[in-house]
């Protein structure tokens, strides 16, 4: 169990070549992933952030937006995104997602190794 304000979060300046910064907290330890989880964390894009378009090989990733808004760009095609929202990137797709809102945008990324 982790909890709220006891885990680290960590500032990636152009995470995949994007603008800005994102920051990501990793929600349970790097042991309790397993062996098919390579990631899950929460991750927050402060307003024009961005993490940049980038593909995913061997591994599966699913973004569960929690607030704010954006543009996800799916395999080149722009969708806006929502508060509820949940993306999903094929192993071999390509995605990346910009805040164009005034607010923060955070998301629940889960990567999983096939």
């Amino acid at each position: 169990m982790t909890k709220a304000g006891e885990r680290e979060v960590v500032t990636v300046e152009r995470a995949n070549g994007g603008a800005g910064f994102i920051m990501k907290e990793a929600l349970i330890s790097a042991e309790q992933l397993g062996e098919h989880c390579k990631m899950f964390s929460r991750v927050t894009l402060k307003p024009n952030c961005e993490l940049g378009y980038h593909e995913h090989h061997g591994e599966t990733e699913t973004y569960y937006i929690l607030s704010g808004s954006g543009m996800y760009d799916d395999n080149g095609k722009a969708v806006p995104v929502e508060a509820g929202d949940v993306t999903f990137c094929r192993d071999g797709d390509g995605h990346g997602l910009k805040n164009t809102g005034t607010e923060d945008l955070s998301f629940v990324a889960l990567i999983l190794k096939l």
